[in-house]
């Protein structure tokens, strides 16, 4: 990869992973689907000129992946977010979308895999199990909860987004922000108050703002059209390990920016779970690089 384009994938990686720290802020002001809601709002009116239909027969698979990847995932995320006292949990154990993306698609797509991918998928999921049993977690199992759900609805809508054909990732934003848009702000206002919770959010801390903008144009389209841009001239399995840098980084963030103070559980599972990834990516690498005629064994 040339050096331009390393550095740019690296910023993404910063990018993505400030957002756990801005986010987590954010959610101290404005209540976390109101956040959800403001978010896509913002993303939307700056995007909307790019709008295009999908191709026939992509409505349902584009409505259902738009309610996944956008609604239920950072839904659950920024609601995470908003109950953890800490950071570098919630970016450790979101990473375990991979692997629930890999049996996802095992389970819904027929794909096979073998004992190597199969224990990397294991060794993640261990990595679970015993973040679970650091004491910052058992403190906080409702964040643990929201997490993984939040990571099953992103594992569920990677699969769905494999099946839409013709549609660029920034008409993909556009309509995840519209489709999102509409079920959280049903949801805020039942749960929450969305207008009062603005107006105090306005009041008491109005560079707020400057946070829903970071995630929006920042994490958003700057970080996603960016990623597709590269995407368009590298193979993907090659940018995927550098993507690991995320919840590091984020880690390190937390730590310098939001006080975490992560134990030995905590980082061991942490450990884990990123090993677990690699391996599932690596894997799926080595499968791309294989020769036709000689299948890899997996």
């Amino acid at each position: 990869m040339p050096l331009p384009h390393l550095l740019l994938l690296l910023m993404v990686c910063f990018i993505w992973a400030g957002n756990f720290i801005i986010s987590a802020w954010a959610v101290q002001y404005l209540e976390p689907v109101t956040y959800t809601v403001v978010r896509f709002a913002m993303v939307f009116l700056l995007i909307f000129p790019l709008l295009r239909p999908p191709a026939p027969g992509q409505w349902v698979k584009l409505v259902a992946t738009c309610w996944s990847v956008g609604a239920l995932h950072f839904a659950f995320l920024f609601m995470a977010l908003g109950r953890s006292s800490d950071v570098s949990s919630v970016a450790l154990l979101m990473q375990v979308y991979i692997p629930i993306s890999t049996l996802f698609a095992v389970i819904f797509l027929g794909e096979r895999i073998g004992w190597r991918t199969t224990s990397g998928i294991a060794l993640s999921f261990s990595g679970v199990l015993v973040m679970g049993f650091d004491p910052l977690i058992l403190a906080q199992l409702d964040v643990l909860l929201l997490v993984l759900l939040s990571a099953i609805a992103l594992g569920a809508g990677t699969i769905m987004m494999r099946q839409l054909k013709a549609v660029s990732v920034m008409n993909f934003q556009a309509w995840n922000a519209l489709f999102a848009f509409i079920p959280l702000m049903a949801l805020a206002l039942w749960i929450e108050s969305p207008v009062e919770t603005i107006v105090m959010s306005i009041e008491a801390q109005p560079s707020v703002w400057a946070a829903v903008a970071y995630s929006s144009v920042g994490a958003s389209i700057v970080g996603h059209g960016t990623f597709y841009w590269l995407v368009q001239r590298h193979e993907v399995n090659k940018l995927l390990p550098v993507l690991l840098l995320i919840p590091v980084l984020a880690v390190l963030m937390g730590i310098v920016f939001w006080g975490d103070r992560p134990g030995p559980r905590l980082l061991l599972g942490g450990g884990l779970v990123l090993s677990g990834v690699l391996w599932i990516t690596l894997r799926a690498r080595w499968r791309r690089v294989a020769k036709p005629d000689t299948p890899p064994a997996t």
